[in-house]
């Protein structure tokens, strides 16, 4: 028979259960405001029936109930949906950072006119007209020294604040990686806890919610995906390799690169692999650091050395108007004192490299001559060798225009006298820049024809990884300049001499030697004209349009991020508001529920009463 006293058990797991939902309700209600949280939900079920089939029992159909259990208390949440905005969190970190560091970029650019690098080097081409068209004037001989400081300050101020800001950009990449080793360790940690309480048998939400905020959290810096099908090995990864397992960690490291002047490489702990992942804040961040500023660094170097190259060429083949010969009007520093350009690369102690910057041949060349021969250029690109044809039918210009439109890392130009002139520029994959690795024709446009390499095919090519390379030059004339060292828009400087003598700053050219008149002006005009003249390369033919092109660049690149975050944003926002539509606390949701439960808990407590009651009446009434 069922007991006497089965009617208060079954009023007691009623009390607890309902209490219960009533204790989760309160938990919900509380955390309310809490990030990252998930609403609770009591799981009610039938408690088991008395039954017992090896035992005799009254004839009587069905079971004997036994009231109510908790089967569980469980988190609402939608896990396609959370993996949704654990993927979209990554982009949403990349546009973020990258939008918040361009707009830095931009301000850089952005100075007020009359102070900005452009003006100061309009101001500069006018000096240099003005002198023009006084040659003898010692006013303008000043207004041309004081506007090349000034411009070369500019510039240098340039560097300064792009030195700056990618500097920043490291501190970033250091503060980034240690808030992901962080992470990782904490969500280790507490992996072990859900661990320990699972054992036990319980759910545990709490955790469980701290777990996915982490990752959450972490999907901002670098991409991630999880696995949770394995209860006791719940695992977080990027790109393949895993960052959690379980209880084990596996975070990044800092390396320091000398190639890259000590900014650091992220590598994975405990190996030299580099990690480079695709989005997240990590990943804008390196890229802003290793390619947006790298290449406004190396733009900003390339245009002040060619500039400072070809007012220097000029002004040194020029003469003062007080007879003296002309000397470079900016500082070089060449990056070795080695005459020939020899360098110890691998920094074993042993020359074993050459360093050029510029090749300049022998013979004159005009731009609209067909060359009459035909062959092929090999010269160093970012990725290998590039191969640049020609044939007998092809102009001087259309040679350089091919050269200047390939993936090489060399321009080509004729200077002031008609010489085939090469020049370094960035380089796409390997340190230094500025250095001439390969140069080598299969024809003869490169030897006989501009006078420039000693021989035909590779065994007269041109190349950096030896000593002495400059000995395959053509004899008898073709020049060569060593690669100045570092950034070159970090100390452009007006030259000494000319700062203490102004008097010396060359103004008119020498024919057959000798010295020009008074009144002559065509070092001036010559330099003066560079100003308009096609003498870069690519896609900024002129110094003009360096300077539109730069500043259209980056207010691009801010247009793209800021309408990227801001779609991202709407992307980000849209998925948490479905979130919280599914696993936010509903306060309406919850007051119905407390009522519900609070109605079931004082049935069951009057349900008690009258079971009380009952067993009142039997123990002390009965046989009375």
């Amino acid at each position: 028979m069922p007991s006497t006293f089965g009617g208060i058990e079954l009023g007691k797991r009623s009390l607890n259960a309902h209490q219960q939902g009533l204790t989760t309700i309160g938990h919900n209600l509380a955390n309310a405001s809490t990030e990252g949280y998930s609403r609770q939900r009591v799981k009610l079920q039938s408690a088991e029936a008395l039954y017992y089939p090896a035992l005799s029992r009254e004839e009587r159909p069905g079971q004997v109930g036994q009231g109510v259990d908790v089967a569980s208390v469980e988190r609402v949440r939608d896990e396609l949906l959370e993996k949704r905005i654990v993927a979209q969190g990554s982009v949403a970190g990349y546009w973020k950072a990258r939008d918040s560091y361009i707009l830095q970029l931009e301000q850089i650019h952005q100075e007020p006119y009359d102070t900005s690098v452009r003006a100061q080097m309009d101001q500069f081409w006018e000096g240099w007209q003005e002198l023009s068209l006084r040659p003898e004037g010692e006013a303008e001989r000043q207004a041309v020294l004081r506007r090349g400081e000034t411009l070369a300050d500019g510039i240098n101020r340039r560097f300064e604040r792009l030195d700056q800001l990618q500097t920043m950009l490291d501190e970033d990449v250091m503060v980034s990686v240690g808030e992901i080793n962080s992470i990782l360790q904490e969500i280790g940690g507490v992996n072990e806890q859900i661990v320990k309480s699972e054992a036990l048998g319980d759910n545990p939400n709490d955790l469980y919610d701290r777990r996915d905020s982490l990752v959450n959290t972490l999907s901002d810096y670098v991409p991630v995906s999880v696995d949770g099908r394995d209860p006791d090995e719940f695992t977080v990864f990027t790109g393949g390799r895993h960052l959690v397992q379980g209880r084990v960690v596996t975070g990044f490291d800092l390396q320091p690169n000398p190639e890259k002047r000590g900014l650091h490489e992220v590598v994975w702990e405990g190996s030299e692999e580099l990690f480079l992942p695709d989005s997240g804040k990590l990943g804008a961040v390196l890229e802003l650091r290793d390619v947006d500023l790298r290449g406004e660094i190396l733009s900003l170097d390339e245009m002040s050395l060619a500039f400072s190259d070809l007012v220097n060429g000029i002004h040194r083949e020029g003469w003062s108007a007080s007879g003296d010969r002309g000397e470079d009007f900016f500082t070089a520093r060449p990056i070795v004192d080695n005459l020939s350009g020899n360098f110890d690369n691998d920094g074993d102690g042993t020359l074993d490299s050459t360093y050029v910057y510029r090749l300049t041949g022998i013979n004159a060349l005009n731009t609209t001559a067909p060359v009459g021969i035909a062959g092929e250029l090999r010269l160093n690109g970012p990725e290998g060798d590039v191969l640049i044809p020609y044939t007998a039918q092809d102009t001087v210009g259309a040679i350089l225009e091919r050269i200047n439109r390939s993936d090489s890392e060399l321009t080509a130009r004729l200077d002031r006298s008609g010489r085939l002139e090469l020049r370094a520029g960035m380089s796409g994959n390997a340190s230094p820049d500025f250095v001439i690795r390969h140069v080598e024709d299969s024809g003869s446009f490169l030897t006989g024809y501009a006078g420039l390499l000693g021989g035909s095919g590779p065994d007269s090519a041109y190349d950096w990884g030896a000593t002495d390379a400059v000995l395959s030059l053509r004899p008898g004339g073709s020049a060569y300049a060593v690669t100045p060292t570092g950034n070159p828009s970090a100390y452009l400087a007006v030259n000494e001499t000319l700062v203490t003598d102004p008097t010396r700053i060359a103004s008119g050219l020498s024919s057959g030697g000798e010295r020009p008149g008074s009144g002559d002006n065509r070092a001036a005009s010559d330099i003066a004209s560079l100003r308009h003249r096609p003498v870069l390369a690519g896609r900024t033919p002129t110094f003009d349009d360096w300077f539109s092109l730069a500043a259209a660049d980056v207010g691009l690149k801010g247009e793209v991020a800021a309408s990227a975050r801001d779609s991202q944003d709407l992307v980000m926002k849209d998925l948490e508001d479905l979130r919280q539509s599914v696993s936010g606390v509903n306060m309406d949701e919850e007051f119905a529920e407390m009522i519900k439960f609070q109605h079931g808990y004082n049935a069951a407590a009057r349900f008690v009463t009258t079971m009380d009651e009952m067993l009142e009446t039997i123990i002390n009434r009965l046989g009375v």
